[in-house]
């Protein structure tokens, strides 16, 4: 009990840190960087990663789309589902259900995650691999970790990103999405430290698929239950109502053919 009361603790104060120095552009940028050098380095990053943060610049393309984020989980499930190309998601979807179906089998067996919330989830983060962006992964999760808007919780995002470039999993000229999300499903580094399987590479897209049910079973996901029994492991997946309802019908539309 009092290692996990001095554990928040430590957190609190971390992410305070953090936030005490945050900035709104980037002008500050490159000071923080030497701050944050030091913390990380106190937890555990090693050359590699360090490195990879001095190289780090200031992400202005992510800033931007932080700042209109909301717009894009706006309007009803129907009209989301209309923006994101949800009909196509279920018809291709259900062509790479047939023809994959040992490896969603494989997964299912293994995770007990049925094949059409993941790909529902492929689908909708990076069109099955076809999107997986170019924004510098390491560049955007600092940018993110030093603006002033969420630098709590990006921070140990950031952490793990570096240790990643340590490993050898990313390196200091990684891309992906604009808010660092990585690979066919759009992990962000922390959650590919914690739910990654094999080498974490979610650029493969067997891993990543595995990765994503690893993640769902992590949040509560229960074999056999349905769609709407495991509304609340989709939802520790991403945070908008219009996304978690949108996967589910999505899922249940693959799954029902």
């Amino acid at each position: 009990m009092f290692a996990a009361v001095v554990a928040a603790v430590v957190a609190l104060a971390t992410g305070a840190q953090a936030a005490g120095s945050c900035g709104k552009n980037s002008a500050g940028f490159e000071a923080w960087k030497q701050d944050f050098a030091a913390q990380a380095q106190a937890e555990g990053v090693g050359a590699r990663g360090l490195s990879a943060l001095a190289g780090a610049t200031y992400a202005t393309r992510t800033i931007s789309a932080d700042r209109a984020i909301h717009k894009a989980f706006s309007g009803s499930v129907e009209d989301f589902m209309k923006r994101r190309g949800g009909a196509a998601i279920i018809s291709k979807g259900r062509s790479l259900k047939k023809s994959n179906a040992a490896l969603f089998d494989r997964i299912e067996a293994t995770y007990g995650v049925p094949p059409g919330v993941l790909l529902a989830i492929w689908g909708m983060e990076t069109g099955f691999g076809a999107s997986m962006g170019n924004q510098n992964t390491v560049s955007a999760i600092l940018t993110l970790t030093y603006d002033c808007r969420r630098p709590d919780y990006f921070y140990p995002h950031a952490i793990a990103a570096l240790k990643l470039v340590d490993r050898g999993t990313l390196t200091s000229a990684s891309v992906g999405a604009m808010h660092g999300e990585i690979g066919h499903t759009q992990f962000l580094p922390g959650n590919v430290l914690k739910y990654g399987v094999g080498n974490g590479n979610l650029r493969d897209r067997n891993t990543a698929l595995a990765s994503t049910a690893n993640y769902l079973k992590g949040h509560g996901w229960r074999a056999g239950a349905g769609y709407q029994a495991n509304m609340g492991a989709i939802a520790g997946w991403n945070s908008a109502s219009v996304y978690q309802q949108a996967i589910a019908r999505i899922a249940e539309a693959i799954d029902g053919n």
